[in-house]
C-alpha cells in the first residue's frame, strides 16, 4: 500500500468554518496510508491578475507546489449566492494556467447536502481545469445547524465511517491512477 498525500482546501476564511472542521475530520480518521494536509494560505493569495507571473508570487508559487505535490486533492467548501465562494474560485484562478492541476484527482466533499450549486459550480470548474473527480470519494456530511469540531465530527460512527470510505475509495482510484500512468497508459476516466 503506497502513500497517498491529499491536499485539502476549503472555500471558508472563518474561524469556525464546518467545511474547514470537516476537512480537518478527514485528517483524523485517515487511514493509516493516506495524510490529509488543509492549505491554511487561501487568504494570502493576491486577487487574480493575469497580468501577473503567477511564479513571481511567492503565495501562489506555493500553492502550486502543493498542489504539484499532492495525489490528489479534498474540496470542501461553503455555497455563498448560490456559487463558489470568491476566495477558492480566486485560488483556482491562480492554477489554472499550471501543469500541477492537471489530471489531479479530485474529491468534492460537501458540509451541507443542500448546497448543491455550489458543489455543481465547483465540479464544473475543477473539471474544467483537467481535474479528474472521483465520484465515489465524493460525499456529502450533513454540519449545517452544528457547531462541531473537527474532534466532534469524527466521533460520530456515521460520519467516521462515511468518511473514511470515501478516503479510502480516494486512495485506492489514485493507486489505479498511478498504475496505469506508470505502465505508460492512457489513465483511467475518474469521473
Amino acid at each position: 500500500m503506497h502513500q497517498v498525500n491529499l491536499l485539502a482546501l476549503t472555500g471558508s476564511l472563518r474561524a469556525q468554518s464546518r467545511n474547514s472542521a470537516l476537512l480537518r475530520a478527514a485528517a483524523v480518521v485517515a487511514p493509516a496510508n493516506v495524510s490529509v494536509t488543509l492549505y491554511a494560505e487561501l487568504a494570502s493569495l493576491p486577487p487574480f491578475n493575469p497580468d501577473l507571473e503567477a511564479a513571481s508570487i511567492p503565495a501562489v508559487r506555493s500553492l502550486g507546489r502543493l498542489v504539484g505535490a499532492a495525489d490528489g486533492l479534498l474540496f470542501a467548501c461553503p455555497e455563498y449566492a448560490h456559487g463558489v465562494p470568491g476566495v477558492l474560485k480566486n485560488a483556482l484562478d491562480w492554477l489554472v494556467a499550471g501543469e500541477e492541476f492537471v489530471h489531479k484527482p479530485i474529491a468534492l466533499w460537501n458540509a451541507s447536502p443542500r448546497a448543491s450549486h455550489a458543489q455543481a459550480a465547483l465540479a464544473e470548474i475543477v473539471s474544467t481545469m483537467s481535474g479528474r473527480i472521483v465520484t465515489e470519494a465524493c460525499i456529502a456530511v450533513p454540519l449545517l445547524g452544528t457547531d462541531f469540531t473537527d474532534a466532534q465530527i469524527a466521533a460520530v460512527p456515521e460520519w467516521r465511517g462515511s468518511m473514511r470510505a470515501a478516503l479510502v475509495r480516494f486512495a485506492a482510484s489514485i493507486g489505479e491512477f498511478r498504475a496505469s500512468a506508470g505502465a505508460g497508459t492512457r489513465p483511467p476516466s475518474l469521473r
